[in-house]
């Protein structure tokens, strides 16, 4: 099947190594209108976003081109961490206490969630900007350093103005991976996530996979998944979804209209013995997924940023390889560049892979892997104009 690839960047290598064309996300109208022309006379079985910058526009064109797709105002919601908590509260899914609060409230310490609360930019992913305040003088603090995050964003208007304050959940997290199928939602794996995820931060690390939890704890997180995306109108395409299991049920955190983001797809292929590309294309084009009942163990360590500076060089790769029941390490930021830890940052220094017997070899050796990892960096020096 011939396949167009449509990419955001205006360096992409696109023309020169795949058939596909190059637009600016940033201007959805201009964007449509370059892609309807590039597609004109064109038969389309399917059109699929790989991350969230893309997929209110792929649900524009499924719709233009009448093709079974999530409508424009549902991917709306996963775009919209306020929209879409409403949209929960309205269909009566298990939803923290929130509330939407103006940055300049938020400075006076206005709020009315009881803490401890997470606040949350409404449209920034991957944890940046997620910040947990046990107090007043936190929230204020908080505040502060989300608006300034926000100053560089590409958020404008009430997104720019307002955050998203919600209560604390506790309990152990999980990402859920599917796929909606006439307005049905398909598992395809639980992934675990083993380490504590406190705050003040929520840097997403370790991925384990098929999850610990019983069967009943699997149905129970699958159902309310499933309950959430019917409440966001969700009706064709790829979900991933992160939950807690809390002391009265599962609680949605976040919902993406998208596959799994990043090398964690690796993950599925890994586990599944199939490419997740394949499931997803496949099941755009009307062809259920199907998990199947044999999983492997299989996990990932999305390698955290803990410093800032610039990064030097990465030392004990070759051990880190060479640890049991490693598949791959791959290192994503390359020498010279800046790291900036969350919640001001957005990447990953990298990604190391692991396939093992049973979960908890599998845990172990990403553990084991990263501790034999060291990565040198130097100060980011400041220049500073001397005036007169």
């Amino acid at each position: 099947m011939p396949i167009l690839v449509v990419s955001n960047s205006e360096h992409s290598l696109v023309p020169q190594v795949a058939n596909g064309i190059t637009v600016d996300f940033s201007e959805p109208e201009q964007a449509f209108d370059t892609i309807v022309d590039a597609i004109a006379g064109r038969s389309i079985a399917c059109v699929l976003a790989t991350d969230d910058s893309c997929v209110n526009l792929c649900s524009r064109l499924g719709e233009h081109l009448d093709l079974p797709q999530n409508n424009a105002t549902a991917t709306e919601l996963t775009q919209r961490k306020d929209l879409g908590r409403a949209a929960l509260r309205q269909s009566e899914c298990n939803t923290p206490d929130f509330e939407v609060v103006s940055i300049s409230d938020v400075a006076a310490g206005k709020l009315s969630v009881d803490f401890p609360v997470v606040l949350k930019p409404l449209g920034l992913s991957a944890s940046r900007g997620v910040i947990r305040a046990n107090c007043k003088a936190q929230y204020i603090e908080a505040g502060k350093r989300i608006s300034n995050i926000l100053e560089t964003s590409h958020l404008q208007g009430f997104s720019r103005d307002h955050l998203l304050v919600e209560s604390y959940i506790d309990g152990a997290e999980f990402a859920v991976e599917g796929f909606m199928v006439n307005q049905e939602f398909k598992l395809l794996a639980i992934f675990d996530k083993p380490e504590p995820m406190q705050g003040p931060y929520f840097e997403e690390t370790y991925y384990l996979t098929p999850t610990r939890l019983d069967q009943g704890q699997q149905d129970e997180l699958v159902n309310e998944i499933a309950k959430c995306c019917v409440a966001y109108g969700l009706t064709q395409g790829p979900v991933h979804a992160e939950a807690r299991m809390s002391a009265s049920g599962p609680v949605l955190l976040e919902l993406a209209a998208r596959t799994i983001g990043g090398q964690c797809g690796q993950l599925i292929e890994f586990s599944l013995q199939q490419k997740l590309e394949e499931l997803v294309i496949r099941g755009m084009c009307g062809i259920p997924p199907q998990a199947g009942d044999q999983q492997e163990s299989a996990g990932v360590l999305m390698i955290p940023i803990t410093q800032s500076g610039i990064l030097k060089r990465v030392e004990g790769l070759t051990a880190a390889m060479q640890t049991e029941f490693i598949k791959d390490v791959e290192i994503h930021i390359n020498p010279g560049y800046e790291l900036i830890p969350l919640p001001e940052g957005a990447s990953y220094l990298g990604f190391i892979f692991a396939q093992a017997p049973d979960f908890d070899q599998t845990y172990r050796a990403l553990r084991s892997a990263y501790e034999k990892l060291r990565f040198v960096t130097q100060p980011k020096w400041e220049l500073e104009s001397l005036a007169g």
